[in-house]
């Protein structure tokens, strides 16, 4: 079955709301896992918006042995105050797996995708940190990447898997067109699957939309859902709503 990672993001907005340690991390993925994700993903932005590096290395001890536990983030953010640098946050926190994200502090959310032919040789580097680390690596792409150099490119630097971008395909779902998007995410699993990747997908993600792309990608290896999954909580409940998205995925 598709793997349910539960990104915590939107649990640390509220909390740094109030500037106290309420709503508690820790208790939100007891929740989530006893409810029955695969998965807990959190993305700490080096300005520390949301997801602050203490609360990776709980986060870490937490889920170990238990579900996977996946960072996103920029691999080129390096140290400031009160953050580490992502690969050193990396390296503490040994999680299953590392999405890479070419986000920068301006960005509200991540809108965009590596370019896997321009960009997998600058990534190299923070590909080894990452292996180093015992993690598997994804990447983030947009839907309709069609280069297949750049996807065995990625293969052959050590990339396990990528993670569709499907912040558009939710747009046109929502608009009540979903059929060209959905189709380019598709075409897009196929070139990765031909490449021997393992295809993930996350954004905007949510109970009414995941049921049609779960069925367009065959194989789908993993979906991280947040931002959705926690404003969907918050009528009907942390693990009423998690157990409802996995009905969906199986």
């Amino acid at each position: 079955m598709t793997v349910l990672s539960v990104n915590l993001n939107k649990i640390a907005v509220l909390r740094n709301s109030r500037g106290h340690d309420q709503p508690d991390m820790a208790t939100a993925a007891r929740v989530c896992m006893d409810a029955g994700c695969g998965g807990i993903t959190v993305h700490p932005r080096p300005d520390q918006r949301h997801v602050r590096p203490d609360d990776v290395r709980r986060l870490a001890a937490q889920t170990r042995g238990r579900v996977e536990f996946n960072i996103e983030g920029n691999p080129f953010a390096g140290p400031r105050e009160g953050y580490p640098g992502f690969l050193e946050l990396v390296r503490e926190a040994r999680p299953t797996q590392v999405t890479l994200v070419p986000d920068s502090d301006e960005q509200i959310t991540s809108d965009h995708g590596f370019d896997l032919r321009s960009d997998i040789e600058r990534l190299k580097p923070a590909l080894d940190a990452i292996h180093a680390a015992g993690a598997r690596c994804s990447l983030f792409i947009d839907a309709g990447h069609d280069d297949d150099e750049g996807f065995a490119r990625a293969a052959e630097a050590g990339v396990a898997r990528v993670e569709i971008y499907t912040g558009p395909y939710a747009d046109a779902f929502a608009a009540g067109k979903p059929q060209v998007e959905l189709e380019r995410c598709a075409q897009t699993a196929r070139r990765a699957h031909a490449a021997g990747l393992a295809v993930n997908a996350g954004h905007d993600l949510s109970q009414a939309n995941l049921g049609a792309f779960k069925q367009a990608i065959p194989g789908l290896a993993e979906v991280s859902i947040g931002h959705a999954l926690i404003g969907e909580a918050l009528y009907a409940g942390l693990d009423a709503t998690v157990r409802r998205y996995l009905d969906i995925l199986r």
